[in-house]
């Protein structure tokens, strides 16, 4: 697992060869969530609603980058 950044208690990291689609995994206080990277969309987990907020955020600057991880 690599971390890829930690703001406000939340940590996002992401698994190198892990199964389809491309996605990257969020924790905050013990709740996890995974985050498909060419839709955005939260999958399998959960995260409170303003940690999904930033989450999101997050993930929309970085949309790019994340694409070539």
């Amino acid at each position: 697992m690599s971390e890829l950044c930690r703001f406000y208690g939340i940590v996002i990291h992401m698994y190198y060869n892990d199964h389809g689609p491309p996605h990257f995994h969020a924790t905050y206080q013990g709740a996890r969530a995974a985050v498909d990277i060419n839709t955005l969309a939260f999958g399998p987990g959960r995260l409170p609603t303003r940690a999904r907020r930033l989450v999101a955020e997050w993930a929309s600057f970085h949309r790019q980058e994340l694409r070539t991880a």
